[in-house]
């Protein structure tokens, strides 16, 4: 891995974290927050590819799981793994891996970024997050999702967003997953 590499890994794990500055939006009954966290998701799985996105989100998690409060809220340490936030947490790194993966997979667009996002940013997140969310407190699992459903509009906001500005990045000569091509 190159100097280069690294620095774009960390760089997407700070974002990441600086989103999280941003204040949560507490769901009742949920116990889970909207974040503007998964927006930094997104955009690294878009502009790294696949594995140096996960990587960049991994990096995050365990930050996050040393007890560094780097979540929304100024939240971090193991008792995250705990709570009802703990999969969608998780969830982060292979969301990751998958936007970067659809992303690099084809022509480089507008719509396939799109889609990269809806699939590992929505898609993967709420596959990991709702039954751990489920486990860990009384509701069901459909519970739960139902619940969720308060998390899509904002998280479709997420992914049009990310899409735009990775456009705009490929549009402008920046790198993108596609760029990453081996």
């Amino acid at each position: 891995m190159r100097a280069r590499d690294v620095f774009h890994i960390l760089f997407f794990t700070a974002l990441t974290a600086v989103l999280g500055l941003f204040p949560p939006l507490d769901v009742p009954l949920m116990g889970v927050p909207i974040t503007a966290q998964t927006l930094g998701v997104m955009l690294s799985g878009l502009v790294l590819g696949s594995w140096r996105a996960a990587l960049a989100q991994m990096v995050f998690v365990a930050l996050v799981m040393a007890g560094i409060p780097l979540l929304a809220g100024g939240r971090g340490g193991m008792g995250i793994l705990t709570g009802p936030t703990g999969g969608f947490l998780i969830g982060w790194i292979p969301a990751a891996f998958v936007i970067g993966l659809l992303a690099e997979a084809g022509r480089p667009g507008w719509l396939r970024f799109i889609l990269a996002t809806i699939t590992g940013g929505i898609g993967v997140v709420y596959l990991i997050g709702v039954p751990w969310a489920a486990m860990v407190t009384t509701l069901s699992p459909w519970q739960v999702l139902t619940g969720s459903m308060a998390f899509l509009p904002g998280d479709l906001i997420k992914a049009v967003t990310a899409a735009a500005i990775a456009v705009t990045l490929r549009d402008r000569g920046r790198s993108t997953a596609i760029s990453f091509r081996r």
